[in-house]
């Protein structure tokens, strides 16, 4: 269902948007509509990221297409209808299935198939989950 009064805010380079979460390299996001990005949440666009349509990020989440720690780099694609829980973190070259849930507090380091529950550090699946 269509919010009709979601506006898809204003993102600029390593800037705090209204909603206090940051994008770097926002040339390479990609949106679709009424998604939510929870405050103090850092998204890395570098390799490019696609935020598809009714996508949950809870805050303090970090989505990274580029890691300078392990020098891992590829596109992170979040698919329609997804949930990324509370202070997770997705890892570069990372597609979530449409539906699917990540429980607060993971780390993702592998693909979620739609409609799945994964949790952990590393995530790891924990269930098959009901279409909404």
């Amino acid at each position: 269902m269509k919010n009709k009064k979601w506006k898809k805010p204003t993102i600029k380079h390593s800037k705090l948007t209204k909603y206090n979460y940051i994008v770097q390299y926002p040339k390479n996001l990609k949106t679709g509509s009424n998604f939510d990005i929870g405050s103090f949440c850092y998204i890395n666009c570098n390799s490019g990221v696609t935020i598809e349509d009714n996508v949950q990020i809870g805050s303090h989440c970090s989505i990274y297409s580029n890691s300078t720690i392990d020098g891992k780099k590829g596109p992170v694609v979040l698919k329609k209808k997804c949930k990324i829980g509370t202070h997770s973190t997705i890892m570069p070259n990372i597609t979530i299935g449409e539906n699917s849930v990540i429980a607060a507090y993971s780390f993702v380091t592998k693909n979620i198939p739609k409609n799945e529950l994964w949790a952990g550090i590393p995530a790891r699946f924990k269930k098959k989950i009901g279409i909404s």
